[in-house]
C-alpha cells in the first residue's frame, strides 16, 4: 500500500508552485484522511445533483467534466490530469453541478469534505494555493467557451490539441513530439460541439496538411509552431508558471484507453 506521501505528493507539489507553503503547511496536507479507490472508464466519479461527502484528488488516469442537457446532448467542460483536485469545490458546494467521468481507467484519493474544510480554516497558505488552483481551472473553462462559441472547428480542434500536448507533458505524461490522443472521436466532438463525423475530418484533414500524424491513438506533432499557429494558441490560460513540473518520463500506460 502506497503511503501518504507517495499518494498526495504530486497534488501538494503543485500547490506549493500556487503559494509559499512552510513545514506546518506541508505536515498537516500529509496528514489528510483519504481513501483510495479505482474506477474503470466511464464510471461515474461525481453525478450531478449528489452531495458528494469527499473530494476527489486525481492518483493516474483521466477523467473528464461534461454537463448533459435535457435532450440528452453531452458538452464535456475539462480534462483532468493526475494531482488534480477534480472536485475541490465540491468541498464547500452542498450539492455537485456537474458530472466527472473517468476517461481511462483511474485511481483517486477520495477526501472528506470536513477534513477540506478544516484545511482552508487552519492553513492560510493552503487555502490559497487551493483558491488559485480553482481559479486556473476556470481559466481553462473560458478557453474551452472560446472553443466552441468563437473559434472555427478546424482552429478550435488545434487549440485542444496544442493544450493536450503542454499540459500532457508538463504532467510527465507526454512530450511534445507526441502522445496517445486521450479522448475518442466523439468525446472530442463533445468537447467542441461539433458532430462525431465532422471531428473525424477535421482530423484527417490534419493529417493530411502534415500539421499532425497518426498512428490509432498516438498523435506526433511533426512541427510544433506550425500547430501553435494554426490554432493561434497562446498557453498563457494555463498558467503553468504555477504548476509543478514532473520530469519527463515518456508516454505512461495510465494515459491509453
Amino acid at each position: 500500500m502506497a503511503s501518504a506521501l507517495e499518494i498526495l505528493e504530486p497534488t501538494f507539489r503543485k500547490f506549493e508552485k500556487r503559494a509559499r507553503l512552510d513545514e506546518g503547511d506541508r505536515e498537516a496536507f500529509f496528514s489528510l484522511p483519504y481513501e483510495v479507490h479505482s474506477y474503470d472508464p466511464q464510471r461515474y466519479i461525481v453525478r450531478e445533483g449528489d452531495r458528494a461527502p469527499a473530494a476527489t484528488i486525481i492518483l493516474n488516469g483521466l477523467a473528464y467534466r461534461h454537463k448533459v442537457t435535457v435532450e440528452g446532448a453531452r458538452q464535456i467542460l475539462s480534462l483532468h490530469i493526475p494531482g488534480d483536485f477534480v472536485d475541490l469545490e465540491g468541498a464547500l458546494l452542498t450539492v455537485s453541478d456537474n458530472n466527472v467521468q473517468a476517461l481511462t481507467r483511474c485511481q483517486v484519493a477520495r477526501v472528506p469534505c470536513a477534513a477540506i474544510i478544516s484545511l482552508i480554516d487552519n492553513h492560510a497558505r493552503l487555502a490559497r494555493a487551493m483558491w488559485i488552483d480553482t481559479l486556473i481551472d476556470a481559466s481553462i473553462y473560458r478557453e474551452w467557451i472560446t472553443n466552441v462559441g468563437r473559434r472555427d472547428a478546424l482552429v478550435a480542434m488545434c487549440h485542444l490539441l496544442c493544450e493536450f500536448t503542454r499540459r500532457l507533458e508538463v504532467a510527465g505524461l507526454a512530450h511534445r513530439e507526441g502522445y496517445d490522443l486521450p479522448m475518442t472521436q466523439e468525446q472530442l466532438a463533445d468537447a467542441l460541439g461539433i458532430t462525431p463525423v465532422h471531428a473525424n475530418r477535421i482530423l484527417r484533414d490534419l493529417d493530411a496538411r502534415g500539421l499532425i500524424m497518426r498512428d490509432k491513438r498516438f498523435v506526433r506533432v511533426p512541427d510544433w509552431e506550425a500547430l501553435r499557429k494554426v490554432a493561434g494558441f497562446n498557453e498563457l490560460y494555463l498558467h503553468l508558471d504555477q504548476a509543478a513540473v514532473t520530469p519527463p518520463v515518456g508516454i505512461l500506460a495510465t494515459v491509453k484507453i
